[in-house]
């Protein structure tokens, strides 16, 4: 199995395929999506986490975010909300030590309970009651 990391994935962007790009990101379609038009926006230079993003590359990055999304909508009537996130670390889950930002697609009746979103990368802390 080739790892991922080494050489990047992300540092070929010929090797990822990419949707869109711009001078400083690019965005490609997840080849492990875990909804139908889960996109990944990747900044161009290697870093390792959305902390070590300069600001010419935060913006780049949220520019594609938001034609990626307007995309997703244009192609897919169903898709009524969205989760945008990315992994910093190990223990965070991050697999590619490249950043990367996950925009995932949402769909009424994807899940049972979507209650928490984020929130279920760990488990146990997804379903909480609000304090009166």
């Amino acid at each position: 199995m080739r790892d991922p990391n080494n050489p990047c994935l992300f540092c070929n962007i010929k090797e990822s395929g990419y949707a869109h790009e711009n001078e400083f990101a690019y965005a490609s379609y997840d080849t492990y999506p875990v909804a139908k038009h889960h996109c990944l926006i990747i900044p161009k230079r290697h870093i390792k986490d959305y902390f070590d993003l300069n600001k010419d590359e935060l913006i780049a990055c949220d520019e594609l975010i938001k034609i990626i999304k307007n995309e997703i909508l244009d192609q897919d009537s169903q898709v009524k909300g969205f989760n945008l996130g990315t992994n910093i670390g190990k223990v965070s889950g991050q697999s590619i030590f490249h950043c990367h930002f996950h925009l995932i697609p949402r769909r009424e009746g994807d899940v049972e309970n979507p209650q928490g979103g984020v929130r279920s990368v760990i488990p146990n802390k997804q379903h909480y009651k609000r304090k009166k």
